[in-house]
């Protein structure tokens, strides 16, 4: 299967951007993902779940059986049809905006959750933050906790409140990064924050290892999503994932099977892992 590669037009947005002003439109599964039950009757909460890597899990998940409520920021266009993705594939959506950045708003996310789905089966912890600066000094106070806030203390709020709800066999998945290894020290709050939540994982494993609920991380390398258009330059945007050994970068329907294989009942053993997806460059 042939996947765009780099140069790509110069494109900026405002953050955190719309996949149908991106050039080429991200691939989220709509015409490759075949399903096959591995998720059937389950029930997931996905953060970031509009567009980008959220938007494919989401599709693959209703696909392998699974009803979603797809939590986001207030991108409604991208919502609206991720829910119609949802809905054709047989399955309940249940769209649920607002700032995750909040506690009390990650409480009533879990609580929609377990009043219109019934329960949580799944909790995928997706969404982030990032904003690039090449001066440390040009990094405000206010953007270093707004992606603290974002990208870590909602995976804690989020899941505290998801934990009591979930029964044994459930699976947290959070989205690290690459650079939680490897920082691009332009995004340095962004991936500070992404070592937290490779640690955050690693230590909840063995918190509820007792509780049968399991615990794993992806590590995404360069993704073609809305953050990049929004919140890169022009021409890390126009190079995006020429640094990789696959020169070019992965595709949001590239990640889906590993946010599957994680939440698969079938991969009870793996709990505490982090696995990256990266286009061949080492994670470690």
């Amino acid at each position: 299967m042939s996947h765009p590669k780099p140069p790509f037009p110069k494109q900026a947005q405002p953050a955190p951007g719309l996949t149908g002003r991106m050039q080429p439109i991200p691939d989220h599964g709509e015409s490759s993902y075949r399903g096959s039950d591995k998720l059937a009757g389950k029930r997931a909460l996905i953060t970031g779940a509009d567009s980008g890597i959220g938007r494919a899990v989401a599709l693959a998940y209703a696909r392998e059986g699974a009803d979603v409520l797809l939590s986001y920021l207030d991108e409604h266009e991208d919502a609206e049809h991720a829910r119609r993705l949802v809905e054709a594939a047989g399955r309940k959506a249940v769209l649920c905006p607002g700032d995750i950045q909040h506690a009390a708003h990650c409480r009533r996310v879990v609580q929609q959750a377990v009043d219109e789905l019934g329960g949580i089966d799944i909790l995928v912890n997706n969404a982030a933050h990032q904003a690039s600066f090449k001066d440390v000094a040009e990094i405000s106070d206010e953007e270093w906790e707004l992606t603290f806030r974002v990208n870590i203390h909602a995976m804690f709020y989020l899941t505290k409140a998801a934990v009591p709800h979930m029964r044994p066999g459930s699976a947290i998945i959070n989205t690290a990064s690459i650079n939680a290894d490897k920082p691009n020290p332009t995004l340095l709050a962004y991936a500070t924050t992404k070592g937290a939540i490779q640690n955050f994982t690693a230590g909840l494993a063995q918190l509820l290892a007792d509780k049968g609920i399991r615990v794993n991380a992806v590590a995404p390398g360069p993704i073609w999503t809305p953050l990049i258009p929004s919140t890169l330059p022009d021409q890390a945007v126009e190079n995006f994932g020429k640094q990789v050994p696959m020169r070019r970068p992965g595709q949001p329907a590239e990640l889906a099977t590993t946010y599957v294989m994680l939440a698969d009942p079938l991969s009870s053993y793996v709990s505490g892992a982090t696995i990256a997806v990266t286009g061949g460059k080492p994670f470690l």
